[in-house]
This record gives C-alpha cells, sequence and structure tokens, in this order.
C-alpha cells in the first residue's frame, strides 16, 4: 500500500503542584470560602466575576488558583462564549498576569474555550499575542485550533494554521501532524495522507499509535481493508500496540461491506490478549450485528462472550437468554 511505504521502517519505529488547602480570599465583594479550594469551585467564580465584567477579579482569581494547586479547565472561560465582545478586556487582564507559567496557562485555555466555539480567527489572535511576547507559546498552543479545524474537515485552513507556526518559528510536532492525518484520512483522502506523510518524513518525524490509527482509518474509508489489516500487522511487528477504536475501524469497515463472517473471524483473532480489548470488540461486534438482523452471527459472539465470561449489557444478556442459553 504505498502510503504504507511513505515512512520507512526506521522512522515508524520511532516514538514520539500539588496544591495546598488554603482557603479562597475575598475577592472585591466575594467572602471568603469555608472548604477546601477546587477547579470547579474557581471555575464558578471565574464565570461569575466575567459575566460581572470584574476583571480584576478575574487576575486575581487565575492567580490564586494556581497557588491552591487548581488548574484551568475546559470551562474556565465558559462565559465568553455567550458574549464575545468581553475578550479585549479579557485579554487586558491576562496581559497582567505574573509572567510565567500561570500567564501561559490562562492565555492556553482561553484558545482552547475560542477553538470550542469555531471562532479561529480570535484563537490565532491570541496565540499570536503569545508568540510576539515571549508567553512561552510552543506547538501545543495550537493543538485546539488544529483540533476544531480537523472536526470540521477544513483541512485547507488547518494546513495554513501550520504555516503561522512556522511564521512564528514553532516547529509543529508530531501531533499537530497526526490531526491533519487523521482528517484527510476521515475523508478517505490516501492522495492528501500522503503527503502529510512525506511532511512529517522532511521534518524526520516517525509514527506513534495515532499516526497509525489514522492510516487504519483511511484505508477503511477507502474502502481498502486488505490496507488496514496490513498497517495493522506493521504495528505490531514494529511492537506498537493499536488503540481499541483502531481495531473498532476494521471491524466497522468489514460490516459495512458485508463481510459478517470475516468481522467475528477478526475479532477472533485477536482475544484472549486483553481484556479490555476483548470486551470492546465482542461487545460493540455483537450489538452491530443483532441490529443488523445476522442472527446466526451473533449468537456465536454472544456465546464466545459467555465462554470468556465478558460482560453484556442488558440488552445482549436478553439476546443470549432467548436465543442461546435455552
Amino acid at each position: 500500500m504505498k502510503v504504507l511505504h511513505r515512512l520507512s521502517r526506521r522512522s515508524l519505529r520511532l516514538t514520539p503542584i500539588v496544591g495546598n488547602t488554603t482557603r479562597y480570599v475575598s475577592t472585591g465583594s466575594q467572602t471568603s470560602i469555608a472548604e477546601p479550594p477546587s477547579s470547579a469551585h474557581y471555575d464558578h467564580l471565574i464565570n461569575q466575576a466575567g459575566r460581572d465584567r470584574d476583571f480584576d477579579a478575574v487576575q486575581h482569581l487565575l492567580t490564586k488558583r494556581l497557588r491552591d494547586g487548581c488548574f484551568n479547565t475546559n470551562n474556565t472561560f465558559k462565559f465568553i462564549s455567550s458574549d464575545l465582545s468581553v475578550l479585549d478586556n479579557l485579554l487586558k487582564s491576562l496581559a497582567g498576569l505574573n509572567h510565567g507559567f500561570v500567564k501561559k496557562s490562562a492565555h492556553e485555555c482561553l484558545i482552547n474555550q475560542l477553538s470550542k466555539l469555531h471562532r479561529i480567527t480570535e484563537a490565532l489572535h491570541v496565540a499570536e499575542i503569545m508568540v510576539r511576547n515571549n508567553y512561552g507559546a510552543d506547538a501545543c498552543t495550537f493543538h485546539p485550533i488544529l483540533i476544531a479545524l480537523a472536526k470540521k474537515k477544513h483541512t485547507d485552513e488547518a494546513w495554513r494554521v501550520v504555516q503561522v507556526l512556522r511564521d512564528c518559528g514553532i516547529k509543529p510536532d508530531l501531533t499537530a501532524y497526526n490531526y491533519l492525518l487523521t482528517a484527510h484520512c476521515f475523508a478517505g483522502d490516501l492522495t492528501s495522507a500522503a503527503y502529510v506523510l512525506t511532511k512529517m518524513e522532511e521534518e524526520g518525524m516517525g509514527a506513534d499509535t495515532r499516526t497509525y490509527d489514522a492510516l487504519v482509518l483511511g484505508a477503511c474509508r477507502a474502502g481498502r481493508i486488505d490496507g488496514a489489516l496490513m498497517i495493522l500487522r506493521r504495528m505490531l511487528d514494529d511492537g506498537v500496540s493499536p488503540l481499541y477504536c483502531t481495531h473498532v475501524h476494521v471491524m466497522n469497515a468489514m460490516l459495512r461491506n458485508g463481510y459478517y463472517a470475516q468481522a467475528v473471524e477478526f475479532v477472533m483473532s485477536y482475544a484472549g490478549k486483553d481484556r479490555g480489548l476483548d470486551s470492546e470488540n465482542f461487545g460493540i461486534l455483537a450489538s452491530r450485528l443483532v441490529k443488523l438482523n445476522r442472527l446466526d452471527e451473533a449468537k456465536l459472539v454472544v456465546k464466545e462472550m459467555s465462554i470468556r465470561g465478558i460482560s453484556m449489557g442488558d440488552k445482549l444478556k436478553d439476546f443470549y437468554l432467548l436465543h442461546v442459553a435455552n
């Protein structure tokens, strides 16, 4: 399979505060909280202050939460989702934070929130502020933006973001390329996937589990189940453990193409090596066979689940009792 050979065997083998218990301090009109600090409670206070446009309080809370070992989360700047007009004031507040991890973390948290809202222009603006002011921006800073674009399959925009990284003097990392690769592979675009692999080779990068997973997905989406199986075997030969979802890509492709017996054989061939994988593979396969009304194959799978002591959901238990146990 030509896509696989874009990466040499050599490159394919490459791999990639404890908080104290101090109480909350008064913030403006806020009174002290007589309970241990938590990230969720700090998020609540920050979002409340943000909605009230009290950015001095936002700044104070961002500093205090890190001292208490409460890191920023996906909900820290949730208040901007209902009022993006506060962005400039929020950025001024973040600029006043102490240089270092507090400032870097807050800006990256904001980039993540803007990316979730698919406000790519604004997210890039924040990232460029970090670069321009030496706030510690690196390739990871841009990951949320690439994730958002890859999920929407906006690959042209994602490539432009990669160019922005280069313009900022930041080298895209393996994770950044994996997001691009996954986006192309999800669309079954193996030509573009091959181009990504070429760029990875030029950067001297190898492949990790996510790279292989994307290639398996791409082969399956392009209808090349034989190629997907070849890549999966190559993973194992090179000592790279597949993700559970990598097996599911192959299983789904087989079922989509009507290869029901082959899907059962595929799952059986990996059985007994990983309890979690067995539970995932057998459970998904049995449920989908029942849904497809492939009862003979479904009976074989649930019988094997019973023999191996693999737990079943309520629907599969009922199917087993009705069709196999009696």
